[in-house]
């Protein structure tokens, strides 16, 4: 097994995905194999799924990396975020899905002026390579990866001071939509469509420019992780640098867009830096970037688990349920559809700061939502956004006509069936190929787990029914369950659970 895992590995680097598996024709020794026995179709909608994200594979002459990901929209065209949220499920099937391989088409084309025939439809998309390095990193310990992008080509760091540094209608070298971004002395002017959030209600009733505050979130995000990368590598300079960038961020956000009366952070107008009182499940990204304290974490919390805001049967909707241009009925695009993008990043804001039942709670109704979907709507298949009201995708409004959101959209949507499924509802939140580390938020007691999970050099079956697990491993590592550690072996080892 050990040397038909290293084969893969070797595939992976030379990139020929063809003999790694036939399209349409999943070699299923090379996923992760989830077992849940209490909602079978959540497994069966895990399997369909990489299925259709295979379709989403792509090859394409002059480009710089081929086979990459694609987004499902234009074949010519590539977007930054949904390429940045595609990583964070193809890290599951590393030596079959050329996530981290497709950033390097944003890398050699913006910061190197490399030519290529696909186009970056938003340049100025937001920024958070540096934390799907990190989460690639450590699924996979790809040491040479983060060398390369961090001390090698210094892409992170580069692309953390463009970002900083771009003006509105810079032109490029390619061609691609009107640049928005312009940085401020008190954050980021940007625009709707650049931030992702295309018809977003944010920004009503603002006075002059709006300046957004997940632009803010995600430049702290961004130096967090470069400065725990360059941790991983020893280079003190690098994260001292970023750490003193971070703070800066953070002390941005908390003085100007926090609301200590309504606990939220808000974008600002900035022409009296007041608040634009807007509320997304965008704040969520200052979370994530650990930008909050305690007290006010908690208060974050709320709007999380309030059914009028963000919780609720069908949770995350794009636009807090109270707000006045919020779309119970379709939804609408921003304007309350769920988006799983938001929705992966909001859940891992929430495990960032322990509310791991709450993470659990939010993506079990959501994969509820998705299977129901799947199997009751047609076409049966995974789509751009849901409806924030009923299991059914999303549709948008255009004048007096109303369409359904794109299907087949594996795509950042993959990130709910598949890493919300490992991560939130079975609960394995945490492995860590570099730590050798499995920690496991278990809920249940049917029988649930994965099998052939992949990190590192280690192959491993963690499969529990009842208080007793089965483990099998290749090679020693720790395994940690609801707060309690335990030795795993190599072999097959049964574990009781500890009260």
């Amino acid at each position: 097994m050990v040397i038909r895992n290293l084969f893969y590995i070797l595939l992976l680097t030379v990139c020929d995905y063809n003999i790694a598996l036939a399209k349409g024709n999943l070699d299923r020794a090379l996923f992760p194999q989830p077992v849940f026995s209490e909602k079978p179709e959540f497994v069966d909608l895990y399997w369909n799924t990489w299925e259709l994200a295979w379709g989403r594979v792509k090859y394409q002459d002059g480009v710089f990396q081929s086979p990459y990901m694609d987004e499902n929209l234009w074949d010519d065209t590539i977007w930054i975020w949904d390429t940045e949220f595609m990583v964070l499920f193809c890290r599951y099937a590393p030596s079959v899905f050329p996530g981290i391989q497709s950033l390097d088409n944003f890398y050699e084309s913006i910061l190197n002026k490399k030519s290529s025939s696909l186009r970056i439809q938003h340049p100025d998309n937001p920024p958070f390579y540096s934390w799907v390095e990190y989460e690639y990193y450590k699924m996979t310990g790809d040491r040479e990866r983060i060398k390369k992008v961090l001390l090698k080509d210094k892409f992170l760091q580069r692309h953390y001071n463009w970002f900083e540094n771009l003006k509105r209608g810079t032109k490029l070298h390619f061609r691609h939509a009107w640049i928005a971004l312009e940085k401020s002395d008190l954050g980021y002017r940007w625009g709707w469509v650049q931030s992702g959030m295309d018809n977003t209600p944010r920004g009503r009733g603002r006075k002059g420019e709006l300046l957004w505050m997940d632009a803010v979130a995600q430049q702290a995000l961004a130096a967090l992780y470069i400065e725990r990368l360059a941790k991983e590598l020893g280079d003190k300079d690098i994260a001292k640098e970023y750490k003193k960038l971070y703070k800066e961020h953070k002390e941005l956000l908390n003085e100007y867009y926090w609301d200590e009366e309504d606990g939220f952070y808000y974008d600002l107008s900035e022409e009296d830096t007041s608040f634009v009182k807007v509320r997304t499940p965008a704040v969520y990204w200052s979370m994530l970037a650990e930008i909050p304290d305690k007290k006010q974490a908690e208060r974050l919390l709320e709007y999380a688990v309030d059914p009028l805001e963000f919780g609720g049967k069908y949770p995350w909707p794009s636009v807090s349920r109270r707000d006045k241009d919020y779309n119970d009925e379709i939804g609408d695009y921003w304007k309350g559809a769920v988006w799983l993008p938001l929705a992966y990043m909001a859940t891992k804001a929430l495990e960032t700061y322990g509310y791991y039942d709450i993470a659990h709670e939010n993506s079990y109704k959501l994969l509820e939502q998705m299977s129901e979907t799947y199997n009751k709507f047609t076409p049966a298949t995974v789509w751009e956004c849901y409806s924030p009201s009923a299991p059914r995708p999303s549709e948008r409004q255009y004048k007096d006509r109303r369409e359904l959101v794109r299907h087949d959209f594996c795509g950042w949507s993959a990130l709910g069936p598949i890493s919300l499924f490992i991560e939130n509802v079975l609960g394995f939140y945490n492995i860590d190929a570099n730590k050798r580390l499995v920690e496991w938020h278990k809920n249940g007691d049917g029988e649930q787990g994965l099998r052939n999970l992949r990190f590192g050099h280690i192959i491993t079956d963690i499969v529990a029914n009842g208080k007793n697990v089965n483990v099998n491993s290749n090679e020693p590592y720790t395994l940690i369950i609801n707060g309690k550690k335990y030795k795993v072996k190599r072999g097959s080892q049964t574990l009781v659970l500890k009260q």
